[in-house]
């Protein structure tokens, strides 16, 4: 299906280093905002408290979140879960006064039973009838493992990806593919550092998610750059290459935008459980596209990627096969 047709190629490559001069800055300032930022860890990474309540009606996690971020309680992550009904709570440790001793076992368990009636009181101040069901404790532990459990994830996708593109292509395209890819998850990373959005299990979902949807976009341009390879037999790496974006674009048009409609209607009505899964999808999106055609494609070019490379070349028939009297 398209949209429309573009008859004339449009000549991408003869822009590709002005293109990936730019993702280079940007990539730059995403690795620079991590390191002297750093990550706006959840509670789910770094440790806290959970509650569970109940409501005789569907609960509103939105006026949930800002009646316990007005008691003084800022990280807060409010989430429906199982029935309408039924909300879990996740909140940090009660900070510790600066220059004050480590609290024991005893007297943080105390601060945090004080720090949940003080959420109890202020929810019911709107709904009496809410029920605690049931408290946690979410160690440092817990975090570290959930960490550590993230970014093994992200490694084995990775991995996987490059093994794929190298069986079904070439390690070329491979490279440049994980190249475009790891791009993407920086800026992504970058652009929460950079605004302190908080990360949670849903962003990084929302980043393996960006990974397996951008290596698809580099596959259908490398495909189509593989057909031409077979049709246009006159025509350079330069002219193949344009040739392959240029039509595929009406079906990054419709894909893409269809996704992005989608991903803009739960960042703009999903509330603050889906705002950090939205956010980190829309960013994603929209560099997916940028790398898939201005990164992938050109880092694979300047790899100096040939037609023989896809296509191996028939071996002549000798005029003395076969026996010679």
């Amino acid at each position: 299906m398209e949209l429309f047709r573009i008859k004339r190629d449009i000549p991408f490559m003869r822009n590709a280093l002005i293109f990936n001069v730019i993702s280079a800055v940007t990539f730059v300032a995403a690795v620079f905002f991590l390191f002297t930022r750093g990550l706006h860890l959840s509670v789910e990474f770094t440790g806290g408290t959970s509650m569970e309540v109940s409501y005789s009606q569907a609960a509103d996690t939105t006026k949930i979140s800002e009646k316990i971020k007005a008691i003084g309680i800022s990280e807060v992550v409010v989430q429906a879960f199982g029935k309408a009904q039924d909300v879990v709570i996740r909140m940090p440790l009660p900070k510790v006064a600066e220059g004050a001793a480590k609290p024991s076992e005893k007297e943080l368990n105390a601060m945090i039973t004080a720090q949940n009636e003080r959420v109890m009181t202020a929810l019911k101040a709107d709904h009496p009838d809410v029920k605690l069901q049931r408290t946690a404790l979410v160690g440092a532990q817990v975090g570290d493992e959930l960490m550590h459990d993230g970014v093994m994830a992200l490694i084995f996708v990775i991995v996987g990806v490059m093994a794929y593109l190298a069986i079904r292509f070439e390690w070329k395209y491979s490279v440049s593919a994980i190249i475009a890819n790891l791009h993407d998850v920086v800026i992504i990373l970058g652009f929460f550092a950079f605004f302190q959005w908080e990360v949670d299990l849903a962003v990084l979902a929302a980043v393996l998610a960006v990974l397996g949807y951008s290596v698809n976009e580099s596959v259908v341009i490398f495909d189509r750059i593989r057909e031409n390879f077979l049709k246009m037999r006159k025509a350079t790496v330069t002219e193949v290459i344009d040739n392959a974006i240029t039509s595929t674009i009406s079906r990054t048009i419709i894909t893409h935008g269809s996704t992005q409609m989608m991903v803009l209607s739960m960042l703009l009505f999903g509330g603050p459980t889906l705002a950090g899964f939205a956010k980190a999808l829309t960013i994603g999106i929209c560099f997916g596209i940028y790398s898939s055609v201005f990164v992938a494609a050109a880092i694979a070019m300047w790899l100096g990627v040939r037609r023989e490379d896809l296509i191996k070349p028939v071996a002549e028939k000798d005029e003395t096969d076969g026996a010679v009297v």
